[in-house]
């Protein structure tokens, strides 16, 4: 496995390298996946009250919310399969074959005929944009100058509610049954989703093979060969005075099981609780919440079915400008200060609208407002687990590490998050929900107590610096 040792300067190449549209190019490339897997939970939350209409496929509630943890199954098993892939292949071969998987699923949902048809689909669907989280958020940190790495990696995945922006947009016209009747519209607002696909798979050519992950494996020579014709093409400026000595790795071809299981296990087993952690809270908090605010909307609010789409816009909007805004704090104040703060900050603003609710002192239109100002929060808060993952392993298994923890996040609080609360709407009572939503805040405000106490302060930190390579070891 291991080969012969190398010394190169690509990762402070890399952090010193002036912003370029080479870096623009990055951003809108890797943003426009999570604009589709914003556009597939959009349109999964959107039509789940149409698809309890007996002319489409005549779902209960409680399949509703079980259709979205199929969702998240397929996510969590497609994080682990292509995570690990990720490491092993590389980051862009990954790329390609992520979204065909999730472009080959979405074509068929469209042609879903029962329960079990679509639930199949979805936990597809899921399996491809699943293996993008591992793929994409490596990438972003790998290929992104340390000094901003922060910002443009909390905007890169706030993206993300452009699609939620747009799923809901898109549902106002397809919903509508004096536009188009019921049965066809659902099928129409899930072909959306395919046909995007096609546009990712073409941005997708300019993204490069990570340097950072060229180098461990043994081809030095490409990944200089990239940062060269880089500079050249965008005219940088690059300032060759090092003052740090070049980083010094032995290439290999894959990193053993045993070798994972240690590092994560026993080596950094407090920055792997810290990753479970904050995945765990955000997965229950947003997955709780978002998969089943149609079916809130509906059922306590008396919003139509088509309408549904229509209050989401506001809610997406809070979600895309929280990282936009907050984003460059994370870089400036630090990681731990804006990470615990934002995590607190979003479960105590849950509190405070949870006993809105329950005392009757919100409408549809307030309760929208109150969702959009604690999501303005909590989609940072929640682009921050993603970012800690991927700045706090080394690079060898970095991609699997950020499949491990969303899957293992995503399972003990996402997972059960929509059949539970599909199954509490379903009882009406103001209540119950209410528990619910403390919990989903008290998770949060954990969250937030475990980053304060053991976070880790990567903010302007070249990623070797923060986690050195397993490959820089001697043996």
């Amino acid at each position: 496995m291991a080969g012969e040792w190398v010394e190169s300067y690509v990762p402070a190449r890399l952090d010193r390298m002036p912003w370029s549209r080479w870096h623009w190019l990055i951003v809108f490339a890797l943003g426009a996946t999570w604009i589709l897997d914003g556009l597939e939970v959009t349109l999964a939350g959107s039509l789940g009250g149409i698809l309890t209409h007996p002319e489409t496929l005549g779902l209960s509630d409680a399949e509703v919310g079980a259709s979205a943890t199929f969702y998240l199954i397929g996510a969590v098993i497609g994080a682990l399969l292509f995570g690990y892939g990720t490491d092993r292949l590389g980051r862009k071969k990954l790329f390609f074959i992520t979204v065909a998987v999730y472009l080959t699923a979405t074509a068929c949902t469209v042609f879903s005929w029962n329960f079990a048809s679509y639930a199949l689909f979805r936990a597809l669907t899921g399996a491809g944009i699943g293996g993008e989280y591992a793929a994409i958020n490596s990438a972003i940190d790998e290929l992104i100058p340390a000094r901003v790495r922060g910002r443009v990696d909390l905007r890169i995945n706030g993206s993300y509610w452009v699609g939620a922006a747009m799923g809901s947009s898109a549902t106002l016209v397809l919903l509508d049954p004096n536009r188009l009747p019921v049965w066809l519209g659902w099928r129409l607002a899930f072909g959306i989703g395919a046909t995007l696909g096609l546009v990712v798979i073409f941005f997708r050519r300019w993204i490069p093979e990570s340097p950072r992950w060229l180098l461990i494996h043994g081809r030095p020579d490409e990944a200089e060969k990239i940062l060269d014709e880089v500079e050249a093409r965008h005219s940088a400026v690059i300032d060759r005075r090092y003052n740090e000595e070049p980083t010094r790795v032995r290439t290999r071809t894959h990193t053993p099981w045993r070798e994972i299981w240690n590092t994560i296990a026993h080596e950094h087993r407090r920055r792997s609780f810290l990753g479970f952690v904050l995945m765990l809270t955000q997965a229950f908090f947003y997955n709780a919440i978002f998969f089943t605010y149609g079916l809130v909307l509906m059922r306590f609010y008396d919003v139509p079915a088509q309408n549904v789409g229509g209050y989401f816009l506001p809610f997406a909007l809070g979600n895309v400008l929280g990282p936009i805004v907050l984003g460059h704090l994370f870089d400036t104040i630090g990681r731990k200060k804006m990470i615990a703060g934002t995590y607190a900050m979003a479960g105590l603003l849950l509190v405070a609208t949870g006993w809105l609710f329950h005392a009757g002192m919100l409408t549809a239109q307030t309760q929208t407002i109150a969702w959009m100002i604690i999501f303005f929060v909590a989609s940072a808060a929640a682009s921050s687990a993603y970012l800690t993952i991927s700045e706090i392993f080394p690079l060898e298994i970095r991609a699997f590490a950020i499949a491990i923890f969303y899957a293992f996040g995503t399972l003990a609080g996402g997972v059960g998050a929509p059949i539970l609360f599909g199954w509490i709407i379903g009882t009406r009572s103001k209540t119950a929900l209410l528990a619910g939503y403390l919990v989903g805040a008290a998770l949060m405000i954990i969250g937030a107590i475990i980053e304060a106490w053991i976070g880790v302060p990567a903010e302007r930190r070249s990623l070797e610096s923060v986690a050195p390579p397993l490959s820089c070891r001697p043996g």
